[in-house]
């Protein structure tokens, strides 16, 4: 997986920051973006984030997710 990639959500994940959705628990499970980082380090040094991968899915929501919480879209 890289950066640029298309990739789905292909398990059950809850999140609240959902715009269309605020602050009510929403299932993403489905949804389909594309991976605009991977964070490994910061500013300059190494890090070992719990949730690695950053997805934007549309103009207002983004998430950070494991990469065994996505799979890649061909």
């Amino acid at each position: 997986m890289k950066v640029g990639d298309r990739v789905r959500v292909k398990t059950s994940v809850i999140v609240y920051h959902n715009p269309a959705h605020r602050n009510e628990p929403f299932d993403i499970k489905g949804m389909e973006g594309e991976v605009i980082a991977i964070v490994t380090e910061w500013q300059g040094r190494p890090v070992s984030a719990n949730l690695p991968i950053q997805v934007k899915f549309d103009k207002k929501f983004r998430g950070h997710f494991r990469e065994d919480e996505l799979e890649v879209v061909s």
